[in-house]
């Protein structure tokens, strides 16, 4: 009989709630300041990085390889047949391939290790459909035909309050970054196929990357049923102002407020981000 193991990280941006009711293990990223260094979620908060921010902007890093190898040793010994691992995007980390060295030393367990393409609530959302498919008894193999599917039906975009951070972490062209800066240009930031972040849209002001995007995700959500998650890094205010705007939409079947993203985002996104998942449902 299979028993599946489900293996995600940090940026995932899974509460506390969904982790434990599906058993999810989940791997520190680290937070690196000049002087010491964090497990993510684990011995710092989100808002402890925000508020550090007027002092030091600190790097950050992948988990550990061994903490990978301690993992898959647990999950051996708790009898563990399969793994299932959704990753942050190849384009913003090394874990993915980490997990799959990691995974290749551990022939015990059959794994499965799928790059989410995706970041923060984008990645969190297939991990947590991931598991409700676990939860109903689905087969390994069906579950890994059924991933890549619920990733098609995954929208995310966000807006940073400035992309100066997203410039230091080599997250986006630096001449891009200017150009925004001084036209006071707000891109609409999605995530393209190959799980980099590119420029969906372009506005002037803070109001207006606000308004837009609301204006995308009402259209997506015009066309069927969704659910839709929303999170902020420092930007709580914005958060919930989008989060009634939307929750007056039809279509909205369930709408989750996800709260502060996780440090190693904040790090990377900067103060005043704001971003909105649409789950298209079946």
């Amino acid at each position: 009989m299979e028993k599946i193991a489900l293996i995600t990280d940090t940026t995932a941006d899974l509460s506390e709630e969904v982790i434990n009711k599906y058993g999810i293990n989940v791997l520190s990223f680290r937070i690196i300041y000049s002087d010491k260094e964090y497990k993510d979620k684990v011995d710092i908060t989100a808002e402890e990085v925000y508020r550090n921010f007027k002092f030091e902007i600190p790097t950050s890093s992948m988990p550990a390889l061994q903490d990978m190898e301690d993992l898959y040793d647990k999950l051996e010994r708790e009898g563990y047949t399969h793994a299932i691992a959704i990753t942050l995007s190849t384009g913003l980390s090394g874990i993915f391939n980490g997990l799959k060295l990691t995974a290749e030393n551990h022939k015990n367990i059959k794994s499965f290790i799928y790059d989410s393409k995706s970041v923060s609530l984008g990645e969190g959302v297939l991990v947590e459909e991931c598991a409700k498919l676990i939860q109903e008894g689905k087969s390994f193999d069906e579950i890994v035909k059924e991933v890549p599917l619920i990733k098609k039906r995954i929208h995310m975009f966000f807006v940073v309050g400035t992309l100066e951070y997203l410039k230091k972490g080599g997250r986006i062209g630096k001449i891009a970054g200017t150009i925004g800066q001084f036209l006071n240009i707000k891109p609409i930031i999605g995530i393209d196929e190959e799980g980099c972040y590119y420029s969906y849209d372009k506005v002037r002001g803070r109001k207006q990357s606000l308004n837009r995007i609301y204006e995308i995700a009402k259209d997506i959500i015009s066309k069927g049923k969704c659910n839709v998650y929303i999170a902020h890094g420092d930007a709580e205010e914005e958060a919930h102002d989008l989060f009634k705007k939307v929750k007056m939409l039809p279509n909205v079947v369930n709408l989750y407020f996800g709260g502060c993203v996780t440090p190693v985002i904040g790090v990377h996104s900067g103060p005043g981000s704001l971003g909105i998942v649409l789950l298209e449902l079946e």
